[in-house]
C-alpha cells in the first residue's frame, strides 16, 4: 500500500465511522493558541481565532471520536519530491493553511485531571500562497553549480491529507472549564505541481535557460504541532 494510498484509508475509515452518529456535537470546546514547528520550514503562528478543537462524540467513557479547525499564518514550508534536487530550506510561504483533523481519542478520566492519547487523519488547505525565491534560486545554484540564478515558477497548492497522532493533558480548575497542554506530530502532503522556468551560469560563462516541470513536487506538512488551550465543558 503506497503513503498516498495509506492516508486516504484512515481519513475513508474516520469519516464512515462518524455516519452513524449523524451531526457532531460539542461535548466539550477547545479554544486554543496553537502553534506549528514544521519539518524544514519556519515557526509559524496561529490566527485569530486562534484554534477550535473538541468537536465530537463520546463513544463510550474510554473513546471519543473528535474534530475541529485551525487557521495559521505559515511562515514556510518545505517541498519535496522535486526531481532535480532536494533543499532543506523553506520553499513556499508564507501563506495562510486551514488545518481539519479526525482524531479517534483514547481517554483517561480523573476526577480533576485528563490524559489522552490521539490518532487519526487531517485535511489541509494553503491560500495566498508565495514562493521563497530566494532559497529556491540558492537550491537552484547548488544542484547547478552555478555562481547565479533566477528562477520563474507557477504551482498550483491542492488539497493535502495526511495522518498524525498526539497527547494531551488536562486540569479541570472547575467543573465547567480546564486548562489543556497539547502536542500532536503530523505527516502529510499536498500536490503542488512547480513548473516553469530558471535561467543561470558561471562567472564569465554564458547564460543558460532551462524549462522544467515538477509535477511530482508536493507541500512538505510535517511537523510538530504545540497546543496551549482552554477547554468549555457542557
Amino acid at each position: 500500500m503506497t503513503f498516498k494510498l495509506f492516508k486516504r484509508s484512515i481519513i475513508a475509515i474516520l469519516f464512515f465511522i462518524t455516519l452513524p452518529n449523524g451531526v457532531l456535537y460539542a461535548q466539550e470546546v477547545g479554544l486554543s493558541f496553537s502553534y506549528f514547528l514544521p519539518k524544514n520550514g519556519y515557526f509559524s503562528t496561529p490566527i485569530s481565532p486562534f484554534s477550535i478543537r473538541g468537536l465530537g462524540v463520546d463513544l463510550n467513557r474510554y473513546f471519543a471520536l473528535q474534530t475541529g479547525a485551525s487557521l495559521y499564518r505559515m511562515s514556510g514550508l518545505n517541498v519535496k519530491d522535486i526531481d532535480d534536487f532536494e533543499t532543506k530550506d523553506a520553499i513556499l510561504g508564507p501563506n495562510f493553511t486551514v488545518l481539519i483533523p479526525v482524531e479517534l481519542v483514547l481517554q483517561f478520566v480523573g476526577n480533576t485531571q485528563e490524559f489522552r492519547l490521539k490518532g487519526g487523519g487531517f485535511g489541509f488547505y494553503g491560500f495566498d500562497n508565495k514562493l521563497n525565491y530566494g532559497n529556491l534560486d540558492k537550491a537552484i545554484r547548488k544542484f547547478e553549480g552555478w555562481d547565479v540564478a533566477n528562477s520563474d515558477f507557477d504551482f498550483n497548492h491542492g488539497i493535502g491529507l495526511g495522518y498524525y497522532f498526539g497527547a494531551e493533558y488536562i486540569v479541570y480548575v472547575t467543573r465547567q472549564w480546564g486548562l489543556s497542554l497539547e502536542a500532536n506530530y503530523f505527516i502529510g502532503d499536498a500536490d503542488l505541481g512547480l513548473n516553469g522556468n530558471y535561467i543561470g551560469g558561471t562567472q564569465g560563462g554564458s547564460l543558460v535557460t532551462r524549462e522544467v516541470d515538477y509535477t511530482d513536487s508536493k507541500v512538505d506538512f510535517t511537523g510538530l504541532e504545540i497546543s496551549i488551550g482552554i477547554l468549555i465543558t457542557q
